[in-house]
C-alpha cells in the first residue's frame, strides 16, 4: 500500500454541503463553521484564505483549496477588506454588522448563493462529519493547502451544483472526493523524496500494509537492507520523525477509524493495530488524543448525521 493510497482510503462524502458562491468587490466572509475539512475552487477571479493565525494565500483559478478545521477563517477578494458576512456552524450565514440572517435573502436558487451579478465565482464543498475524511488524512493534512486541480473536475462540480437530477447529492459527493484527491496527491508529490526514496519508501510501505507487527527499528531496517541507523537517519530527514514514532501516529490514527464501526470490540481494534490489549490501545489513545477510545467512538456517533 503507498502513502497516497493510505491516506486517501478513507474520504469518502455522504453529507458534504456543497455551494456555488457569486461575489461583487469588495467582499469578505468570516467562516466559523467548525467544518472538519472545506474544499474551495474558484471558477473566475481569485479570493485571499486568511486563516487565524496563518499565513494569507491567494487561491486562483486552476487552484483548490483545503482548509483543515475546526479553527475559523476569513475569505476576501483583499486582505484589507473587513468581513461582510458571518458563516456559522449551521452553515447559516449573517451580517457581521447588525447579525441579520441573510441565509435565504441571499440565496439565487439550487446550491447558488451570493449576489445577482459578480466577477468571483467560488465551489466550495464541506465534509461535515471527520468520518468522511479520515483520521489517517486529518492528521497528514496542513491545516491549509492550496494546489493546482484538473479544470475539468471544477468545471463538473459548477455544473453539477445547481442541478436536481437523481442521486444529484451522490454525484456532488464524488466529485467532491475527487477534487480532494487530486490536490492531496499533487500536495505529496511535490512533499518529495519520502515515498520515492529507496531506504523510506520501503519502510513506510512495511509500516502500512502491516502496522500491527512488532516493528523495531532494526528489524525494519533487516527488511529494507540498511543498517539501523542508516535508515534512522534517512526516515526522520525525509518524514519529519523517527520511525518508531511515525508507527505510533498511524496505529492510533488507524485506531481512531476502527472504532467508528460499532461491530468492532475495543480489544479487536488493539489487535488489528499492533496493541497487545485493549487497555494498552485506551492508555496510549487517551494519551496522545485526551479522551478514552470509549469516548472518542460515543462522540463520533452523536455527531454522525442521520440516516
Amino acid at each position: 500500500m503507498d502513502t497516497l493510497t493510505a491516506l486517501l482510503e478513507g474520504p469518502k462524502a455522504t453529507s458534504a454541503f456543497l455551494i456555488k458562491c457569486v461575489f461583487n468587490p469588495p467582499w469578505s466572509v468570516r467562516i466559523e463553521d467548525r467544518a472538519p475539512l472545506s474544499v474551495m475552487a474558484m471558477v473566475h477571479g481569485s479570493a485571499w484564505l486568511l486563516p487565524d493565525g496563518g499565513e494569507p494565500v491567494l487561491v486562483s483559478p486552476g487552484e483548490a483549496a483545503l482548509v483543515r478545521g475546526p479553527l475559523p477563517y476569513t475569505l476576501a477578494d483583499a486582505k484589507d477588506t473587513p468581513p461582510q458576512i458571518r458563516v456559522g456552524p449551521d452553515q447559516r450565514c449573517s451580517r457581521v454588522n447588525g447579525g441579520e440572517d441573510v441565509s435565504d435573502s441571499m440565496a439565487l436558487g439550487v446550491r447558488t448563493w451570493g449576489a445577482a451579478e459578480g466577477s468571483a465565482v467560488l465551489l466550495s464543498g464541506t465534509y461535515q462529519d471527520p468520518g468522511e475524511i479520515g483520521s489517517r488524512l486529518l492528521t497528514a493534512l496542513p491545516r491549509v493547502l492550496v494546489g493546482p486541480v484538473d479544470p475539468t473536475l471544477v468545471g463538473l462540480l459548477g455544473m453539477e451544483i445547481s442541478r436536481t437530477e437523481p442521486a444529484q447529492e451522490l454525484v456532488l459527493n464524488r466529485i467532491l472526493d475527487l477534487l480532494l484527491i487530486g490536490v492531496v496527491r499533487g500536495w505529496l508529490a511535490e512533499r518529495g523524496g519520502a515515498e520515492n526514496d529507496p531506504v523510506t519508501g520501503p519502510a513506510l510501505r512495511l509500516l502500512h500494509e502491516n502496522p500491527a507487527h512488532g516493528w523495531t527499528v532494526e528489524s525494519l531496517a533487516r527488511k529494507v537492507g540498511v543498517s539501523r541507523a542508516a535508515l534512522a537517519r534517512r526516515f526522520t530527514e525525509l518524514v519529519g520523525e523517527p520511525p518508531m514514532s511515525y508507527l505510533a501516529g498511524w496505529r492510533l490514527a488507524l485506531a481512531a477509524d476502527l472504532l467508528r464501526d460499532p461491530s468492532m470490540t475495543l480489544a479487536s481494534v488493539a489487535h488489528r493495530v499492533g496493541y497487545g490489549s485493549a487497555f494498552a490501545l485506551s492508555t496510549a489513545f487517551k494519551r496522545v488524543r485526551g479522551v478514552s477510545p470509549r469516548e472518542y467512538r460515543a462522540g463520533t456517533a452523536s455527531a454522525a448525521p442521520a440516516g
